[in-house]
This record gives C-alpha cells, structure tokens and sequence, in this order.
C-alpha cells in the first residue's frame, strides 16, 4: 500500500487526511523535518511514498494528479511531492539534506514538500508537474490566505474537470461529437465500479470479434447487427482509454492491448466481411488483403516519420508552419482530421456500408478513402522533410533500422556494401528501396505464377535492401525506407497468392500477412515504450522481410498452386506462433517487473 507522510502542524477541520486515505494511502503524521527522515525510512522500498503539508487545501482530483499518476517515477503539485520506488533514492537525499537544513524543527510557514521539490529539481531529478488548468492546490501561510483557497475551491466543480480531462485534447470528428459526449459517463460508471481499462479493452475486442462473426454470416441481418456491434465496440474503444485517464490507471500493458486490439478488431472484420461475401458468391479476400495492406503502411508510415524526427534538432520546416498556422483556423483543423480518415470516422463509414451496402462496395470505399488520406498525409510529411532543416540523431537512426526489419541475408549483404554506400547520395536508401520494392511486386503481379522471375526479381530485391540499410538512416527522406519494405513484401504476398488462382490461397495469404503485420507493430510498440526492438534471435527466425519476400517466390517459383496454398498456410500459423508467444511473454514480463506505466493515446489513423 503506498503512504503518504502528512508534515507540519495539523489543521482543525482539515479533510486531507480523508482525501489521501480515499486515494489509497496509509497515512502517517510527522511533527518536523527529522519525523519525516525517520518515518520515509521506515516505507518500504517496493512502495510509493508521499509527503505532503498538512495545510494543504485544493481539489481531490488535484491530489489525484500529483500523486497517483504510475507513469512518473517522480511528480509534485503545490504541498505535495511524490516517489514511485525507482526515485525513492532520489527523494531520500533530498529530504535528508532538508532535514539537515532545517535543524529538524517545526516549520512554521515554508512547506517541507516544497522544499524537498526544489531540492531535487536542484539534483537535477526529473520532476513531473501535472497540468491543474483550473484546479487548485495551494498551502495558505494564514487563515485569511486559508478561507480564499477554500472558496476557490468549491468555485470549481472537481468532477466536472475529471470528467473533461478524461477525454483527449485532441481527437478526430466522429470521436469528438458523436462518442465522447457520452462515453466519458460510460467510463466514469466504469470506474465507480472497480472496472479496470483492461477490462475494457478485452471487451471492446470481445465485440469486435462478434460483430465479424455477424459480417460472416453472409445475410443482411448479419450485415446490420455487424454494424450496430463495431460501432459499440468502438464506444468501449474510446471508455478504455477516458477510465485510464479518468482513474489514472495506466499500465505498460494495458498500452499495449489497447494498440494491439484496435489492429486485431478491425483486421478480424475485414475477414468477416470477406467470408460473409464468400457465403454470397462474391470473392473480396483480395481487397480485405488490400485493405490491410494499406492499412499497416499507413501506420508505418507514422510511425517511422515520427521516430526519425522524435528529437530532430534545428527542426524548422515551412510546411509546418503553415500547418500550425491551418490550424489556428477553426474549420480546418476539423477538416484536416477527418481527410486522414482516423479511426473513428474509418470505422464508421465500415459500419454504415456494411449495414446498407455490400462488403465489396465496403471494401472499394475503404480502399478509396485510405488511399487518399494515405496520399495526402504522405506527401505532407515528404514536403515537410525536404523543407526541414534538421541533425537526425543515432537513436533516431536505430528506430528506423528496428522497424526495417531486415533479416540475416541482408544485414550480410549491407555489410559487403557498406564502403559503397557511404559514396552515394543521401536519396539512395529510399530510392532503391523503392526501386527494389517495385521490381519484385511488378513482377509478382505481371508474370504467370510458377514462373522463375518474381525469384530473379526478389534476389534484386534482397541487395537493394541490403544497399538501403548500409548506412545508418539518417537522411531526409530515409523514415521512407521501412514502408517501402512493409508496401513490398505484403503486396508480394497479396499477387502471387492471387496469381495461383486457387480456392484457399487469399484466405492463407491474409493469415500469412496478419501475422507479419503483427510482428511489425509489436516491434513498434516496444520501440515506443523504450524496451528496444524485439530480440534478434526472433527477427533471423522469421528471416527479415527480404528473406520471408525470398521464401514466398522461391515457394511459387517450386511448387503447384494447391502446394503453394498449403505452404502460405503453414507459414502463417509458424509466424504467428513465433510472434504471439515472444510477444505475450515480453509484455507480461514487463508488466509484472513493473515496467515504467505508458499510456499510448491513439494513432490518428
């Protein structure tokens, strides 16, 4: 149980001592400085401790921020100061220089948790400081200072401002007008109920995955109730993320279901529909695979454009400009988030079409809408690169080499063409990783399937990767280099499988696609929470996108297309099962070692 040390001379009628046991601490009274010394001592190391001024007046949800949030080892408010157990070393030189500073006396008016705050901030401690906005959290010096904080208090409706901030600041249209006005009392009965995040989440998945069982059946009923189910899904979507704000309940697992579901619910519907179009007669596995495929190179494309720049230095760019500039004028900022069509309006226009249209009509919009928003953020971000004069960094560079995923053969081969790439110019990584991509699905595309050149084309493809990642990644436009691959390998899959123009290989081929989709954003995933890319023996055992591009045109160029489905199939299940069990078994590890909490607050796309 965390505890929470109350300092300095009690005040009569004073409910902190309510307000911090209603927040779950244990709460001890200290006279001084040297009883504060003594009773830190005396918490436990594996538990959160506090100290806070027993004159402090402010809201409950004020406290709540300071010293509850899991996300910082360290945080104070006004009165208050915090430490989770990996800055407790910090906090216990901080107050044992403040004892000493002090002489152990009863402090009169400076606030000890103040002082202990600025002395670690004079360490050189990274203090986190919750934004209050209109929350009060004060130490008044006298009873006049006293009764104004208290008026100011109630001036302001604490759970009206929880309830506000459980929302994020910045979302998309559908999200802001049409699911948040009432998901955040959802989310709030959530938690007046003991329901954690989760919870949620696995409910929200829950839904999603009946909802494409609906789609499956193939009829309208199942068709509309399809609909109605990923639109609720959605709401709990959305209540996950407002209850860990609203609770401060943020976990590192917790991030990575809520990331990881939102991909597994609406991939599992796209099966849905296709099986449900197949149950009319209609064969849309191609464009569910297409749809999936543009899908994941969307996301890397912000994922790898957002961690070459996640600390650029002299980072100027006119695009940018005139993008914050858009942005102080209201309607376009609406305007703005809805072309990239973000998940809320995504998952809407599918709900719609699939109650009032057909899954292929579904499937044509869906392509349409991503293509266009996948266009325009693209070239915005290519604009703003060329513009931007910008020192990417060695970590920078290391993220975009993870999300490369390249494999044994080609890190072999970049380390024969090392000497030769560093006299190229700057645009050579993405330039050939574009021409390399383009060559092996040109060919997989346009050629007969069983035919030796998608082989040829693939072993092209092998070098110009490995001639891309060379050299560390550091240029403009190289965060181009690890969706090029992703667009290569995918499409790859998605022609020959549809070339063998067998009943069954699409379907394998979506499996086969899913699962290295999966491997892809768990290597993001990880990136982002700063536990490094997955562990290498796991990356040369799915053989890196050039060698899995590799098997799959050696496995067309060798056998019959029922061979060739049956193969696509067992490498699917081998994949995902590689992936999923080092994937699960990292995530709940992190989780149980205490892995500093995040919370991932949504991709716009």
């Amino acid at each position: 149980m965390p505890t929470a040390i109350l300092t300095g001379q009690p005040v009569p009628g004073s409910s902190i001592e309510s307000e911090l046991r209603s927040l779950g601490f244990d709460v001890h009274l200290a006279s001084g400085a040297a009883d504060t010394e003594t009773l830190l001592a005396r918490v436990p190391g594996e538990h959160r401790v506090a100290v806070v001024d027993a004159r402090f007046v402010g809201h409950p949800h004020a406290l709540r921020l300071g010293l509850t949030d899991p996300r910082f080892p360290l945080a104070a408010i006004p009165g208050a100061v915090t430490a989770q157990p990996a800055a407790r070393q910090a906090l216990t030189r901080a107050m044992a220089r403040e004892n000493s500073a002090g002489g152990g006396t009863v402090l009169a008016v400076d606030s000890l948790a103040d002082r202990i705050t600025a002395a670690l901030d004079a360490d050189g401690a990274d203090v986190h400081r919750p934004e209050l906005g209109s929350l009060v959290a004060a130490v008044p010096a006298d009873p006049q200072a006293r009764n104004e904080a208290r008026q100011a208090v109630a001036a302001v409706d604490d759970e009206a401002v929880r309830l506000k901030s459980a929302v994020k600041a910045r979302d998309g249209f559908v999200t802001t007008f049409f699911i948040s006005p009432y998901s955040r009392y959802i989310a709030r009965w959530c938690a007046r109920r003991g329901l954690t995040p989760n919870q949620v989440t696995t409910a929200s998945l829950i839904t999603a995955l009946i909802a494409a069982g609906c789609a499956a059946t193939g009829t309208r009923g199942g068709f509309v109730a399809a609909g109605v189910l990923l639109i609720a899904s959605f709401v709990l979507d959305c209540t996950d993320g407002q209850l860990a704000r609203y609770s401060l309940q943020y976990s590192t697992l917790g991030a990575w279901l809520d990331a990881t579901f939102d991909r597994a619910k609406e991939y599992a519907y796209y099966a849905g529909l296709a099986l449900g179009a197949a149950r009319g007669g209609d064969d849309v596995w191609a464009l569910a695979l297409g749809a999936m495929i543009l899908q994941t190179c969307r996301h890397v494309v912000d994922f790898s454009f957002n961690e070459a720049n996640h600390d650029a230095t002299a980072n100027t760019s006119p695009t940018a400009a005139l993008s914050d500039k858009l942005d102080s004028v209201g309607w376009t900022v609406w305007v703005r988030r809805m072309i990239v069509l973000p998940i809320g309006e995504r998952w809407a226009m599918i709900a719609v079409l699939t109650a009032l249209t057909t899954p292929r009509i579904t499937f044509y919009a869906l392509l349409i809408g991503c293509a266009f928003s996948a266009t325009y953020t693209t070239a915005g971000r290519v604009l703003r690169s060329l513009t931007r004069r910008a020192t990417r960094t060695d970590r920078a560079a290391k993220a975009l080499a993870d999300l490369a995923d390249s494999g044994p053969l080609a890190e072999a081969a970049a380390m024969g063409l090392r000497g030769t790439a560093r006299r190229l110019p700057a645009i050579t990584a993405p330039a050939v990783a574009l021409l390399g991509g383009a060559a092996v699905v040109a060919t997989a595309a346009l050629t007969d399937f069983g035919g030796p050149w998608p082989l040829v084309a693939a072993i092209v493809y092998l070098l110009t990767s490995a001639l891309a990642v060379a050299r560390p990644l550091k240029g403009a436009l190289d965060w181009l280099v690890p969706p090029f691959f992703r667009a290569a390998e995918y499409l790859t899959v998605l022609f020959l499988s549809a070339k063998a123009d067998v009943n069954g290989a699409l379907p394998a081929a979506f499996g086969l696609v899913a699962a290295v989709a999966y491997h892809h954003y768990d290597t993001v995933y990880r990136i982002r929470g700063d536990a490094g890319a997955p562990p290498q023996w796991l990356v040369r055992t799915i053989g890196g996108h050039e060698g899995r591009t590799l098997v799959i045109c050696v496995l067309a160029a060798l056998l019959t297309a029922p061979q060739f489905k049956l193969a696509l199939t067992v490498l699917a299940v081998a994949v995902a099962l590689v992936v999923l069990v080092e994937s699960i078994r990292f995530w709940v590890a992190a989780h149980k070692v205490g892995a500093p909490a995040v919370h991932d607050e949504g991709e716009p796309a």
